[in-house]
């Protein structure tokens, strides 16, 4: 392509080969420029560019560096609003990028902007477009790409099809991507992020046994390391593992050491979220000190919102603290935090969180024997969930409901429920 623009403009200019060529140069080198069978040198396109009055960046990218400019603060832009959460605006301003065809010819910043909408494709809930533009990026551009970039697209990858529900898919990204089948994987932080998501998967999907011999394998690659990242997503993930085998005193533990990691090293964000994981360890595992666990989540909310936080990690943060309050016996606040949760659910953020905030919404309700309101809730966490993929989390969302459809006596919907429950388990 750099070859076919040297040819337009030294035409546009109204020059032959011989006369772009002389003297430093040959006209039968140009001729080879031109036809694509050579590569100039840095120093030769410098050179040329300054022989056709234009600019280098033109001659390289097929743009000015102007448009490159514009191209690079687009780009900064809905990267800033994907990280402060503004998912909606993140996925417009990537797909205005997209449609510009000044990016055709920018390879680096095209799959900047190809794999920055996947992400927000994702976190607006739409997760069979975020799969086919992170399986193109994968499978078309491979070579060139950065090994952190093709680590990066199969981390997203995983975590999508996982979300989707589409466990054998996740495994196998994550298993290929880490070279578990062939050997030993050369640790970095990258691909310990990786592994733990592949954990995770390996935890939805009911391989217990697996995820338990692969959480001990991640924290000994993390500590081999040694970096703060490495540690705080092995042991994150550790603790979930933990957690789900009935050791929650393991699993707080592990929790604790990635929360004082994090403090040090890390940026508030995930400070907040990990704070927010141990205060819902707390509630289950030491039920005595759910007040201790309320007020820690009444910091972490702050502290979400401080950092401009995702809204889904906010939502998610008000639920853990409509929970709370409801063991603390006070519906009325958990009605407050449900309802702010659902707000912020029903804006698209994630369809298994909005069927989680009808339903801790319509748990508050019973327990203020408001029970009309409390059907009507779980009827809607029972739609949203049914067009949701069989997954462990959905099949606790299903159990919940189940179990408060009973308590307000509507024991046809409540046994549907449990069935639903069991179908995402497989059995």
């Amino acid at each position: 392509m750099v070859g076919e623009r040297i040819k337009m403009i030294r035409r546009q200019r109204g020059l032959s080969q011989a006369q772009l060529a002389h003297p430093e140069l040959s006209d039968s080198y140009v001729s080879l420029i031109e036809s694509g069978k050579r590569t100039p040198t840095p120093a030769v396109l410098e050179l040329l560019a300054q022989k056709l009055d234009c600019s280098l960046t033109f001659l390289v990218n097929g743009v000015t560096a102007e448009q490159m400019e514009d191209l690079e603060l687009g780009l900064r832009f809905a990267r800033l609003a994907l990280e402060n959460g503004e998912v909606t605006e993140a996925r417009s301003r990537y797909a205005e990028l997209l449609e510009d065809n000044s990016l055709a010819g920018l390879a680096s910043l095209r799959q900047d902007a190809r794999y920055g909408y996947a992400l927000a494709a994702e976190a607006c809930g739409d997760l069979p477009e975020a799969i086919s533009v992170l399986s193109s990026l994968r499978e078309d551009e491979t070579e060139g790409q950065s090994p952190e970039r093709r680590v990066q697209i199969a981390l997203a990858l995983c975590r999508c099809h996982r979300e989707f529900g589409d466990f054998s898919a996740a495994v196998r990204i994550g298993e290929e991507t880490l070279g578990l089948a062939s050997n030993s994987p050369q640790w970095n932080d990258d691909l310990i992020e990786l592994g733990s998501t592949l954990l995770s998967v390996y935890l939805d999907r009911g391989d217990l046994l697996r995820a338990r011999q692969f959480a001990a394998e991640l924290l000994s690659a993390a500590e081999q390391l040694g970096t703060p990242r490495a540690i705080v997503a092995a042991c994150w993930n550790a603790a979930v593992t933990a957690d789900l085998l009935g050791s929650g005193e393991e699993a707080m533990a592990l929790v604790e050491r990635a929360m004082a990691i994090q403090s040090e090293n890390g940026e508030p964000r995930n400070l907040a979220r990990l704070r927010s994981a141990y205060a819902m360890l707390l509630y289950r595992v030491r039920p005595a000190e759910v007040a201790a666990a309320r007020d820690l989540l009444l910091r972490v909310l702050s502290e979400l919102k401080e950092s401009a936080a995702a809204r889904g990690d906010i939502a998610q943060a008000l639920l853990y603290l409509a929970r709370a309050e409801m063991t603390l016996g006070h519906p009325d606040e958990a009605v407050d935090h449900a309802h702010a949760a659902f707000v912020i659910a029903a804006d698209g953020t994630s369809k298994a969180l909005l069927a989680e905030a009808h339903l801790v919404l319509g748990q508050a309700y019973w327990m203020r024997r408001q029970d009309d309101e409390a059907a009507a809730e779980l009827g809607s966490a029972a739609g949203c969930l049914e067009r949701l993929p069989a997954t462990r989390k959905a099949a606790e969302t299903w159990q919940a409901a189940a179990e408060t459809f009973g308590r307000l006596g509507d024991h046809e919907a409540s046994a549907a429920a449990y069935h639903r429950a069991l179908a995402c388990v497989g059995l």
